[in-house]
């Protein structure tokens, strides 16, 4: 008996694409065209052709055959860079469960910029990976947040997931799975340990308006600041082009050629900022903690050598996490799941009591 193209091994018929369109009541391209994911269709076409999409189980079992004839089945990671240690601990994380759970790793790096992680989610859909894991700051505007939606859509359509991984949810109606950690909650524990010791001029260091992360860790800052009735004064608040040492140097060379020193205390963003801080210190002849006291995020390498300080992340597990929950939806369905990983401050020898 001669089987057809669109009747697998099992005997079931699978539907095809021309029915996904009758269904949907649009033509085959535009099923094609909004499946690839970046198809500017009206809101309506594209909701009745996911309908058709499901209802049919077309797509899901047109990647069920890709995968079926591939060796190797593969998780995907987009990240900003693979130097910056902070994503290259939650890299690690993704690769080692990732080969716990029986697939290959497929890295890209964007550099931040959101034209080219909206291309590399695309690439890896193509490359049929089980799932896309985000990791890292990006500057989300709306159009992005469409499209970067429409693509959630498009991997749940093939039977993957988005996974953002240390960033927020796109919208209640967004199928990807999330995975953060409590910026907040880490950046109100560690201004608080500065405040408890008795400083009220806390410099703030690396504000990137419009990037999750630092507008969490802010967030927490200003928290603090308000909890212990200190006044908020945007004049602390320092901004900065990257959450890098570079950057963390720039700004303390910077604040400290402005005049006399109005701070007594420093909450860095992360630890590379604060490294960058405590050597613009340094050659101005000031030592951490004696002359000012200071604090980090992260926990990763810098914070050991400047014996920092500092919230520590669950960097790997965040990638193992991320990894492991987009793999069980993928096998279970249902709501994908939200998951806020704790933070945790690590006491070192950065801080002294502040002297009136």
């Amino acid at each position: 008996m001669t089987r057809r193209a669109s009747e697998p091994a099992d005997g079931r018929r699978r539907s095809t694409i021309r029915e996904v369109a009758e269904r949907a009541g649009v033509s085959v391209a535009t099923v094609s065209r909004i499946l690839s994911g970046d198809y500017p269709a009206a809101p309506a076409t594209r909701k009745r052709v996911l309908r058709a999409v499901e209802e049919l189980d077309y797509v899901a079992n047109a990647h069920a055959r890709a995968l079926a004839g591939s060796s190797a089945k593969s998780v995907a990671i987009v990240l900003n860079s693979v130097v910056s240690p902070h994503y290259a601990h939650v890299a690690q994380g993704v690769e080692a469960q990732t080969a716990v759970e029986g697939r290959l790793c497929l890295i890209g790096t964007t550099g931040g910029d959101p034209e080219r992680e909206l291309a590399m989610v695309k690439f890896m859909r193509e490359q049929h990976a089980e799932a896309v894991i985000l990791v890292g700051n990006v500057v989300a505007d709306e159009k992005y947040r469409q499209r970067m939606s429409q693509y959630a859509h498009a991997l749940a359509a093939i039977g993957s997931r988005l996974v953002l991984c240390g960033r927020p949810s796109l919208g209640p109606d967004v199928p990807a799975v999330v995975v953060e950690y409590d910026n907040t909650g880490g950046a109100f524990a560690a201004t608080s340990h500065l405040l408890s010791a008795g400083h009220e001029r806390i410099l703030c260091l690396g504000h990137r308006p419009g990037y999750t992360t630092a507008e969490g860790r802010v967030a927490g800052y200003r928290q603090a600041l308000t909890a212990h009735r200190v006044p908020l004064d945007p004049a602390l608040e320092v901004g900065g082009s990257a959450m890098e040492w570079h950057e963390g140097y720039r700004m303390m060379r910077e604040r400290l050629a402005t005049g006399p020193l109005d701070f007594t205390a420093v909450f860095a963003l992360n630890d590379l900022i604060a490294g960058g801080a405590c050597r613009a210190l340094a050659e101005h002849g000031l030592s951490v903690p004696e002359d000012v006291s200071m604090v980090g995020f992260d926990d990763l390498q810098p914070s050991l050598d400047l014996n920092l300080t500092t919230v520590h992340l669950p960097h790997e597990e965040i990638g193992r996490t991320a990894v492991r929950l987009a793999l069980e939806h993928e096998a279970r369905g249902g709501t994908p799941p939200r998951v806020v990983l704790g933070t945790h401050l690590v006491i070192r020898d950065s801080v002294r009591p502040r002297v009136s």
